[in-house]
């Protein structure tokens, strides 16, 4: 398995307009952060299943630095315009497809992509000859109802958000959870034995729908991966520094990042 970091900011990415701190001056990339997004790449058996997760503002400029051009479908989170806005960059990747992409989701979120976006989700919206759109196909998930995408089982879940609930996901051994206040009982369950967790640590103080720095640790800890990455971050912290004081086994991801999972040994 291999799970990419495309983007790994917050809402308003780093660096932030208008902004001169040190953290927004930085010439680390590590401190560059686009908005949030990951692929999560599993051998199948007809090849690589490649599963995008959300379509962040910046999705063509990630897709493109991270050598991505094709997907399998889009898992979304939730339908904040930092995690969705972006979708009219999968016209090149649909464009190449004989079927439209799949797009999975809870269904408040499809109802705002079909809202937002009808001309990607409504098969009567036809392009003029000659013109293209992206084409995606909607599919309402369940949370705690695991679904098969091209041979790969995914279990999506449900954490709180302030006033809304985010759709997080569990592939394999990865569990991927963005703008996370809290991992309820159901999300520690679904995310018991993995590997690798993902998780938002937003700020150093806390925030009414975020997760801060030292909540994620404390549900990193409860879950117990082996490996912890931190995202959703903002111009707080230099990534370097962030790095050094994190508990042994929890890091900073940083756009770009490749993690890649060996399979299980079953001697």
């Amino acid at each position: 398995m291999r799970l990419i970091f495309l983007g790994t900011g917050t809402s308003f990415g780093v660096p932030q307009i208008g902004c001169g701190c040190p953290v927004c001056r930085s010439e680390d990339p590590r401190d560059k952060r686009t908005r949030c997004g990951a692929v999560i790449e599993v051998d199948g058996v007809e090849g690589p299943v490649r599963l995008l997760i959300d379509t962040p503002p910046e999705l063509r400029l990630q897709l493109v630095a991270a050598g991505v051009s094709s997907v399998d479908a889009v898992l979304y989170t939730h339908e904040h315009a930092d995690h969705i806005h972006g979708i009219d960059d999968l016209r090149a990747i649909t464009i190449r497809r004989t079927s439209p992409l799949p797009m999975y989701g809870e269904a408040h979120t499809l109802t705002t992509l079909a809202a937002r976006f009808p001309y990607v989700v409504d098969p009567s919206m036809r392009p003029l000859p000659g013109t293209t759109r992206p084409e995606g196909t909607p599919i309402a998930v369940t949370p705690g109802v695991a679904f098969d995408v091209r041979g790969v089982t995914v279990l999506p879940f449900t954490v709180p958000h302030g006033r809304i609930t985010v759709t997080a996901y569990r592939v394999g051994d990865i569990g991927y959870v963005t703008d996370a206040k809290t991992l309820p009982p159901d999300a520690l369950a679904a995310l018991t034995g993995v590997r690798v967790l993902v998780v938002n640590a937003l700020l150093r103080h806390t925030h009414p729908s975020h997760l801060s720095i030292d909540e994620a640790i404390t549900m990193a800890r409860l879950v117990g991966a082996e490996r912890t990455y931190f995202t959703h971050l903002t111009h707080d912290n230099f990534h370097a520094a962030l790095a050094a004081e994190l508990p042994a086994g929890i890091e900073p991801a940083y756009d770009g990042l490749v993690v890649d999972l060996p399979e299980r040994s079953h001697s």
